[in-house]
């Protein structure tokens, strides 16, 4: 009889860790965050699942050879359950996107879901696999983005289509293990994309120049409260403070994602056994909430760009119990 834990397996319910952020992101950077951002996350996470289960439905032959102890092979879920899962998460997560974000949202939704059909019965074996797997993820932060202006998200779309992209190449060696020179170019990979994450907010250092100049300009004026003039420098000089930290934290957060995904890849490099690989690939899926959070942090959500990347140590947990992979 299958159980709650098995479809958990089935669908890599931890891995769903790594989805919300992506919605986050794109609201973020296009100035969209709003109550319905969570529910579209949501519906990110229901399509996310839709797809694993969708993975394993199109993989089971090949997981009854190479992956025996999955839920498919192993007996535990049968296929006709595991699609009809996968069917049902994909019409469930395009309904609430449609629902809560109405036609521009569901234009994003439907393509999105389309996408992940068609790299889990068509393009997953093929050259085209990782760039079908990278315009998922892409699609998934626009969609956060449907609620403003798209093309502001464009660039956190390609950060974690990029990012997406090295998981996914990884992923086709998890099994038979790779040579040096794939770990080489995706580690090369991650220092752009974590490069191009670490980029301040627009304006946010100039906001802290120009905060400092005004605390000067006050000081300057000769007030003649002194406890008022101290207490405006004061509060000037605070806000130059936030605004600086506002700039570094992007950087911050890009620097712990590329630490410990490329810590990951350059084990394999050293040894490219398919048990280096497949730690690797975890290490990309559970590490992607430290990027997300950069790139929200990017967007001038600061706060939220932390809370997003605390999801990065308890996927790292979860992934203990189930596999992200």
């Amino acid at each position: 009889m299958t159980t709650l834990a098995d479809l958990a397996e089935l669908v890599r319910a931890p891995a769903a860790l790594s989805v919300p952020g992506d919605v986050i992101a794109g609201a973020a950077a296009a100035g969209a965050l709003s109550p319905r951002t969570p529910a579209l996350a949501g519906a990110s996470v229901l399509l996310y699942w839709a797809g694993m289960a969708a993975n394993d439905w199109a993989d089971r032959r090949l997981d009854a050879e190479e992956r025996p102890e999955r839920p498919i092979p192993s007996g535990r879920v049968t296929p006709a359950a595991a699609v009809g899962l996968a069917a049902g998460l994909t019409a469930a997560g395009v309904g609430l996107a449609a629902a809560v974000g109405g036609r521009r949202a569901a234009a994003l939704a439907v393509p999105l879901a389309a996408t992940i059909w068609g790299y889990d019965l068509l393009a997953k074996n093929t050259a085209a696999g990782p760039a079908v797997m990278a315009a998922c993820r892409g699609l998934d932060v626009l969609l956060g983005a449907s609620g403003g202006r798209l093309t502001r998200a464009l660039p956190a779309a390609a950060t974690v289509a990029a990012h997406t992209w090295t998981v996914t190449a990884l992923s086709r060696r998890e099994v038979t293990g790779a040579d040096a020179t794939l770990p080489m170019r995706t580690l090369a990979g991650t220092a752009l994309v974590a490069a191009s994450a670490a980029v301040a907010a627009p304006g946010a250092r100039s906001a802290a120049a120009r905060s400092a100049e005004q605390a000067g300009v006050t000081d300057r004026a000769g007030v003649t409260d002194r406890a008022e003039a101290v207490g405006e420098i004061g509060v000037s000089a605070g806000r130059g403070r936030m605004a600086g930290i506002a700039a570094v934290l992007p950087a911050v957060l890009a620097g712990w994602y590329a630490a410990r995904y490329g810590a990951a890849q350059a084990q394999v490099v050293r040894d490219p056994s398919a048990g280096r690989v497949r730690a690797a690939v975890g290490a990309g899926i559970t590490g992607l909430p430290a990027l997300q959070g950069a790139l929200t942090a990017r967007g001038g959500a600061g706060l939220l760009g932390v809370a997003v990347a605390a999801a990065a140590p308890l996927g790292r947990r979860l992934a203990r119990k189930v596999s992200p992979t």
